[in-house]
This record gives C-alpha cells, structure tokens and sequence, in this order.
C-alpha cells in the first residue's frame, strides 16, 4: 500500500530537515538539508503521529536505510533520542484515533516554525 504524500507532508519534512541544519541525526555528516530524508519512528500510516516531530528525524539515505534492516537497533536508538518518558508518550500518542489531527493547524504551526527558522 502507498502512503499519499499530500503538502503538509513536504513542510513537515522540509522542517525536520532544516530543524537538523543539514546533518545527519544518526552519523553526523553533513549532507545539506535537500539531501537529507525525513524519518518516521512509527510510519506514516499512523495518522496521530504524522506530523508530530518527536516522531521524526533527519537521516541520510545510508542510515534511513540502515535503520529500515535493523529495526531493533532503530527502536534503542529512538528511545535513547527521546528519552524513555518522551518515547512512552509518544507510543501512547500512536494510538489516539480522536480527535483526528487538524491539517490546517499544523500547516501553520510547521509554517511559523520554519519561518523562525529562517
């Protein structure tokens, strides 16, 4: 099944990267943002953590992958990131189904982000 990426998808990825100033979260490297890749801890078919950006880091294409084979490895690497509160609250946060996200509010808050990034 493919995922539709619509263009809340492309702000929250071109955020995740820019918030990573170009460097790999994982390896360290610098890649600039454009070639970095936006990675979900929990896929982006769950809707309740899309967008949210505890959810998300910016890999390169060899660490994406890399995490994608080592789906253990990805897990302790993840909960070591967030910590192991924040991790717990983000799994809780998997399995909220109501109220669905507001699209429009989350395209202005990735909006303002980004523009105070800038």
């Amino acid at each position: 099944m493919r995922i539709r990426i619509d263009p809340l998808d492309t702000l929250f990825s071109e955020f995740i990267r820019k918030r990573a100033k170009g460097i790999c979260e994982r390896c360290g490297s610098y890649k600039g943002w454009k070639s970095l890749q936006c990675s979900h801890f929990f896929g982006r078919v769950k809707k309740s953590v899309r967008w949210d950006e505890e959810n998300a880091c910016a890999l390169c294409f060899g660490c994406h992958m890399h995490f994608t084979s080592q789906p253990i490895e990805h897990f302790y690497w993840f909960l070591e990131r967030l910590g192991e509160e924040k991790f717990d609250l983000l799994v809780a946060r998997t399995n909220q189904t109501h109220p669905k996200p507001d699209k429009e509010a989350i395209t202005l808050y990735y909006q303002q982000k980004l523009n105070d990034h800038i």
